[in-house]
């Protein structure tokens, strides 16, 4: 049985898709920019301030549907340009902890509000 997960503190979707859908526990997020939910607006002054909202993001979603990080078993990203691939890893290292999740990064000509990165999951309980 799949369901629509609500998440009050993260950004609304920018198009006709939910933030996550629940299919038998296994919880399927939709793509995450680096959107404040609060103001509406891309954190752009840096990779590392997007990706830090990215994962406030990724937070908000995994606490509406009782999870944490730990529960994430894949990621996806995407970047707008491939050279910044050893920065993002070194971040990306700070939010998690062996095992590590499975991921794929690939490089896209364009994400939504021109946003650098995007990051999408499926975690499970």
């Amino acid at each position: 049985m799949k369901s629509k997960i609500n998440i009050p503190n993260a950004p609304v979707p920018v198009g006709p898709y939910s933030q996550a859908v629940n299919y038998n526990g296994l919880i399927i997020a939709s793509g995450q920019i680096g959107i404040n939910p609060k103001t509406g607006i891309l954190s752009s002054n840096s990779l590392e301030s997007e990706l830090n909202q990215i994962f406030e993001n990724i937070d908000a979603l995994l606490l509406a549907s009782k999870l944490k990080r730990e529960n994430i078993l894949k990621c996806s990203i995407f970047l707008k340009n491939m050279d910044d691939f050893n920065e993002v890893n070194e971040i990306y290292s700070r939010f998690f902890e062996e095992p590590y999740p499975s991921r794929e990064t690939v490089e896209v000509s364009r994400l939504p509000k021109d946003a650098n990165i995007e990051i999408s999951f499926i975690a499970g309980k």
